[in-house]
This record gives C-alpha cells, sequence and structure tokens, in this order.
C-alpha cells in the first residue's frame, strides 16, 4: 500500500495486475514498455536518494529546480518558466531541510540573478548558474579523488 498526492489536476486510471499482466500477453510492446518506464523511475529515485545524501542545501534544491524545469520541458512546455506546485513545507520535506532554509535559498537565488520567483511563479534566470550549482558536488568530489 501507498498513497500520493496530486500537485497538479490529474487523471488517473487504475489498471488492476491480473488484468494488466493479459494485456501484456495480448499486446506484444507492452511489457517491454512498462519495464522501460519502471526502470527509468527506478534509477531517477536512486539518483535521488544519493544526491539527497551528498549533495548540500543550495545543490539540493537547485537540483530539484532543473528536474522541475526538464519535466516541463519534456512535455514542451518552457523549461525556464514555470508555475511551482509544491509549497516551500512540501519542498523542504522532499529535500530534508527545514523550511526556513529553503525559504532563504530562494531569496539567494533571487539576489544572485539565477531565479525571479513570484509566490509560485518562477522564472529561471540563468540555467547555466544553476545547473553548475547543482552539479558542483560531483565536480568537486571527482576533482579532490583525482589528487587524492
Amino acid at each position: 500500500n501507498c498513497t500520493a498526492r496530486a500537485l497538479e489536476t490529474t487523471s488517473v486510471c487504475e489498471i488492476p495486475f491480473n488484468r494488466l499482466q493479459e494485456l501484456g500477453a495480448r499486446i506484444p510492446g507492452l511489457q517491454r514498455q512498462l519495464l522501460r518506464i519502471m526502470s527509468r523511475e527506478i534509477l531517477e529515485d536512486q539518483d535521488l536518494m544519493i544526491w539527497l545524501g551528498k549533495k548540500t542545501a543550495e545543490e539540493r534544491l537547485a537540483s530539484l529546480l532543473l528536474r522541475i524545469s526538464k519535466r516541463f520541458s519534456d512535455r514542451n512546455f518552457s523549461a525556464r518558466e514555470f508555475h511551482l506546485s509544491m509549497s516551500r513545507t512540501d519542498i523542504a520535506n522532499y529535500l530534508g531541510l527545514a523550511v526556513e532554509t529553503v525559504s532563504r535559498l530562494f531569496s539567494r537565488f533571487q539576489v544572485d540573478g539565477l531565479l525571479r520567483v513570484d509566490r509560485k511563479h518562477v522564472v529561471i534566470e540563468d540555467m547555466e548558474a544553476l545547473e553548475r550549482m547543482a552539479h558542483h558536488d560531483s565536480k568537486s568530489q571527482s576533482h579532490s579523488q583525482v589528487h587524492a
């Protein structure tokens, strides 16, 4: 059992597992496609666990904003301007941070010219700098391993 909360208007179609198995047997590429989707989700979740454990607070928030940006882009929406449906509390819980930390980081990102935020409306002003910030940890770790 699990629970989920939709952050946007959502349509859900429940398919009982035994019915899904029947459909998979009748539709040639369905099982392969489902396995591909599940594998991608598992890899993304694994990546999330790694960056939650290793990244600084600012790297976590930058990474989250980039992931959201990519999801919008993948659906042919703007990668730079979007409605952030998660509250500061939701973001803090997701990233394992205090709400105050998330609020301070949003303020700092705006002062630094990375973002413009008006309530839940986000405009990424400097995508490249946000990407550098998000990937700072992995680059510094690989750099220090080379010189160790």
